[in-house]
């Protein structure tokens, strides 16, 4: 069973990856993780991908495809595998069906206004990591609150120190990754419903954990 799943920020897609490796006994392929495998092996896959981010430039989708390729060699990988963050683009989704036949693709819809508030909401404690929610769970005890609503401070449960939210989870980055994931990544969807529209499920992000997973299961209960 070859799976992609894919889905903006914040829909939920590696608590459901996980999920799905737990069910289906088959590998979780994120390229992050393969990044960190090479770089820290010292792979000559690795090297490169150290020149590039020391470099401060992306890593081409040659080399990010070229990485792949050799990750779906292994034996773990022989009954299937769910990759998660690739492909990103239209040009890696075609050279990944050079490599291997994909035989569904999970896709985790969730509008970008719930996806902004999952993230924008976060909050973290910075010496223990513990994270927290203004607008969904798990929201801080204590927290400051405007007349209008707008969450001012917040503090951690345990020490009562105020929690911060990460540069990358503010809604104006929060906004401009989105709009990247609709521009390059939303429109792998449609090449794989081009295809064949039966590879494409779609998936109510909005529900709990619990029920978006049973829905996913049900899509890949004949594979």
């Amino acid at each position: 069973m070859n799976i992609i799943i894919m889905g903006p920020q914040a829909c939920g897609k590696g608590t459901q990856a996980a999920k799905i490796v737990e069910k289906f006994n088959i590998p979780h392929i994120s390229t992050g993780d393969i990044f960190r495998a090479n770089i820290k092996n010292e792979t000559e896959l690795g090297k490169k991908v150290i020149e590039y981010t020391n470099a401060g430039k992306l890593v081409p989708d040659e080399l990010v495809i070229e990485i792949v390729k050799d990750r779906l060699k292994q034996d773990d990988c022989a009954k299937g595998f769910i990759l998660d963050g690739f492909p990103r683009t239209i040009p890696q989704a075609e050279a990944l069906d050079k490599v291997v036949k994909i035989e569904k693709i999970v896709s985790i819809e969730l509008p970008d206004e719930v996806c902004i508030e999952r993230i924008s909401g976060r909050f973290v404690h910075n010496d223990s990591g513990r994270t927290y929610n203004v607008y969904t769970s798990p929201k801080p005890v204590k927290m400051d609150v405007a007349a209008d609503g707008k969450v001012i401070a917040a503090y951690d449960d345990e020490t009562g120190d105020e929690i911060f939210q990460r540069e990358d989870d503010k809604p104006e980055k929060v906004i401009k990754r989105l709009e990247d994931f609709h521009n390059q990544t939303e429109p792998i969807k449609q090449y794989y419903k081009d295809k064949d529209a039966n590879l494409v499920v779609e998936i109510d992000g909005k529900q709990d954990i619990d029920s978006v997973f049973n829905d996913i299961e049900n899509s890949l209960k004949n594979y």
